[in-house]
């Protein structure tokens, strides 16, 4: 295994890239977690396809982590029987509706559509790739001018900016895909347009309703979101900069500070958060990124991100692969660069059941440059104070001794993290002792001589609470 690349990448699984081949290609190009988007496709092909990631993964015996995003209460247009042009000036009528598609309307897949808007708003379409202004309501119709002009597809998002919309924060569709990600054992399930705490409780009552334990990662794409970020971000197990609808919810040129606001308030808590939307988004029907894009990146390394993330480059992209590995060597040359912040010290959170993780932690992070440490060696069952290391961002990596293949897997979002799968639950005795250096010898790279810091539990290495940290010479 090499270490070079310490940040994470999510891609998105489509059409493109929805064969054994290509997700072994996209794991070879540097794929650490695989995006189910639920707002397309149904129930029984991202069924199909979790299995498809599962396997090619353990054929090829790396752990990738495979994420559930649910729809949420996204307001989409319904099916249509082609793809419209539009023209500036056009009227076009919205309605919800069920069923056989009717001449002269668009079917839009929400019940209030008519109720939530009001005269002169503007409702924008395909992340406002189309802006349509309301001229009347009228008969649960909603009538409009385009006044922003495009090619309008289906099931493409809608937003109303400022509507008060009283949708619930997990809907009927979400609460089925709740339950194949649980049935599936998938490792994250990522939750769309969250507002507050409450909407995050909810969706792990719904998890834990079908017996499961799945991380939740609250997608960051709303006004509200903003205001509450610290609310959310302290009761989510992850979190996603979803830079697309915080866009148009917002605006554009209120996103860049969004994300470091996020980012900094993710360092904070110790939580993963991942940067997405539009990040290559040229590399979808082009071979290279713009300049802009791979700046976009790196700055998004820069600031902290734990993760970024890839859409349609992969999903429907002519170049998923290729965006993969641009990525890679855009994360890798920007954490070898000067600019790189290693050797973070975020704040001690207050929870008492954490003070001596961190406390721990914090000692590694400071021993590694005592001794010149090679590496750290985090054993965990649960990857808790592995989380804590990571967001320390020291220069060596981290690598992570864990008992259970879901622990493993789960840690693919975690900057920096490197997992592997052994029963080594033991008191530590020099026999344990020789088992490891033999690991970081022939499995790790390192050298007799070479530093490592261990950090873990006794009296068994994994299973309990982590209380103890030593330095270990390799050979000695």
């Amino acid at each position: 295994m090499t270490f070079t690349k310490k940040a994470k990448i999510v891609v998105t699984l489509g059409p493109a890239t929805d064969s054994e081949e290509s997700v072994k290609e996209l794991i070879k190009a540097g794929a650490n977690v695989f995006r189910f988007n639920t707002s397309h496709g149904e129930y029984d092909y991202h069924k199909a396809k979790i299995r498809m990631v599962k396997k090619v993964a353990e054929e090829m015996k790396v752990f990738v982590a495979t994420l559930v995003d649910l729809q949420g209460p996204k307001i989409r247009i319904g099916k249509l029987n082609k793809e419209i042009p539009l023209n500036k000036g056009d009227e076009i009528v919205l309605e919800h509706y069920e069923g056989e598609i009717k001449e002269g309307i668009i079917p839009v897949d929400y019940k209030g559509i008519a109720d939530d808007v009001k005269k002169d708003a503007v409702i924008l379409v395909d992340d406002g790739k189309i802006q349509l202004k309301v001229k009347d309501i009228n008969d649960n119709k909603v009538y409009t001018e385009v006044i922003v002009p495009n090619i309008l597809k289906p099931r493409k998002g809608i937003n109303i900016p400022g509507s008060t919309a009283s949708l619930s924060a997990v809907t009927e569709r979400d609460i089925e895909f709740i339950k194949l990600a649980v049935n599936e054992d998938v490792d994250f399930i990522a939750l769309s347009f969250v507002r507050e705490k409450n909407d995050v409780l909810l969706a792990k009552k719904y998890i834990q309703e079908f017996n499961g334990d799945i991380p939740v990662v609250a997608k960051m794409e709303k006004p509200q979101s903003m205001a509450n970020l610290s609310e959310i971000v302290s009761s989510a197990d992850a979190v996603m900069v979803a830079r697309g609808d915080l866009g148009i919810e917002l605006s554009p040129v209120e996103v860049p500070i969004c994300q470091k606001k996020i980012i900094q308030e993710c360092s904070k808590y110790k939580k993963p958060v991942i940067v997405a939307t539009q990040m290559l988004e040229s590399m979808i029907d082009n071979p290279i990124p713009t300049r802009a894009e791979s700046s976009d990146v790196a700055n998004a390394i820069l600031d902290g991100a734990d993760a970024v993330m890839l859409s349609a480059e992969t999903s429907v992209g002519k170049y998923a692969t290729e965006a993969v590995k641009m990525m890679s060597e855009i994360i890798i040359a920007t954490e070898a660069s000067g600019f790189y912040k290693y050797d973070y010290e975020p704040e001690m959170l207050p929870e008492i059941s954490t003070l001596t993780r961190q406390a721990i932690v914090t000692g590694a992070d400071r021993m590694i440059k005592t001794v010149n440490a090679k590496a750290v060696l985090s054993f965990s069952h649960s990857g808790k104070s592995t989380k804590i290391m990571s967001k320390m961002k020291p220069k060596v990596p981290i690598i992570l001794i864990c008992d259970t293949k879901q622990t493993a897997r789960r840690m693919a979002l975690s900057w920096g993290v490197f997992s592997y799968y052994k029963n080594w639950d033991e008191t530590i005795t020099g026999e344990i002792l020789l088992s490891f250096d033999e690991f970081l010898i022939n499995e790790i790279g390192l050298k007799t001589d070479d530093y490592v810091i261990i950090i873990g539990s006794q009296p068994n290495l994994i299973t309990s609470r982590t209380n103890f940290i030593r330095v270990h010479r390799i050979g000695a």
